[in-house]
């Protein structure tokens, strides 16, 4: 069975040979541990990982992963300051903190897309038996304002129903169609719609504030994709249980949900059997403070309750610095142990 074989039948429960396991590295961790640990630790996993996957001295830092106290501009204006080694960093000005200036603004040129070229390489992809997806930026649409104009002042221009914002919402919400739109006609297997709208406790935005002003965005965003036939995958961290439905709604297909910050039980209760999940993995209480058994115990009750024979479940990890190397092997060894647990 192909890699994008077996992810298609995890998603319309079709009896996959295996949990497809993502398993990403930060480029954080190549400044705060011993490289040779960490490079050894990926060899010895080929699985998920694999030697020469990411071999520490030849990963390049992306535009928005850069060194502590480097301030920089990304494409849409917003200025930030590194903050930790290989990660984002805070944002130091809003652009758009003045709503004045929001008529004036423009978005970043659109790229000039090679329809046909991009057509034969997903093709030539399916052949080769890869399952094939793209997608928006995270942070697209909500936390893309909240860049642009600031938390407080979307959250009260949202209530108060302010046109002018309404107007950048509405011409974010053509930027982003440009690309949505274009990859619906290229014939991926999944476009992604990556966006955190949750907090430790509760979403960073009323469900009545995400009916009215955002979820429409993503229903109309979602819509061309889903039409061409492609699977519609959604990521969000944070606590989205009041969330949660209204995404489904909006015609998500596979939701990426933190684990125990919505509860692995709440999960298996509104999701099991009726949704295909891709549940993150937590990164900030047992995998960081718990023991290698703890950790281990954590995979196995996730498989055991959020999976089947017939599928439904993925599961990813992000390692950032902080995680005890002990916890990251031992998380690592769980995943290429329980990943065939139905086998």
């Amino acid at each position: 069975m192909t890699q994008r074989e077996n992810m298609l039948r995890v998603i319309r429960y079709e009896r996959p040979d295996y949990i497809p396991v993502a398993f990403h590295v930060n480029a954080s961790v190549f400044s705060h541990y011993d490289p040779h640990a960490v490079e050894e630790l990926l060899e010895s996993h080929p699985v998920i990982a694999g030697k020469g996957r990411m071999r520490w001295d030849l990963v390049p830092k992306s535009a928005d992963e850069v060194d502590r106290d480097v301030v920089y501009y990304d494409e849409f204006g917003v200025e930030w300051k590194g903050a930790i080694d290989g990660i984002r960093g805070v944002i130091q000005k809003h652009p758009l903190e003045d709503f004045s200036k929001i008529r004036n603004y423009r978005f970043p040129l659109v790229p000039a897309f090679n329809t046909e070229e991009e057509r034969a390489r997903v093709a030539k992809m399916k052949a080769e038996g890869r399952f094939t997806q793209n997608g928006l930026p995270h942070g697209h649409t909500f936390l893309r304002l909240t860049d642009l104009c600031g938390f407080e002042n979307v959250l009260m221009g949202m209530a108060d129903e302010d046109e002018v914002l309404l107007t950048l919402i509405h011409a974010l919400e053509e930027y982003n169609a440009a690309f949505t739109d274009h990859w619906a006609k290229i014939g991926y297997d999944m476009i992604s719609y990556p966006e955190d709208l949750g907090m430790q406790i509760g979403p960073m935005i009323s469900p009545d504030l995400f009916r009215r002003f955002i979820k429409p965005s993503y229903q109309r965003l979602m819509k061309p994709a889903r039409d061409a036939g492609a699977i519609i995958h959604m990521h969000s961290d944070g606590d989205i249980r009041t969330l949660a439905e209204d995404l489904i709604d909006g015609g998500v297909d596979i939701l990426n949900i933190q684990d125990l910050v919505n509860g692995i039980d709440w999960i298996r209760e509104h999701f099991f059997g009726k949704y295909a999940l891709e549940l993150d993995v937590d990164r900030q209480k047992v995998t960081v403070f718990g023991t290698p058994a703890e950790v281990d115990a954590l995979i196995r009750e996730e498989v055991e309750k959020l999976s089947s024979p017939a599928g439904g479940l993925m599961m990813i990890f992000g390692w950032y610095a902080g995680t005890p190397l002990e916890n990251i092997r031992a998380l690592m060894d769980a995943f290429e142990k329980y990943m065939y647990y139905w086998d």
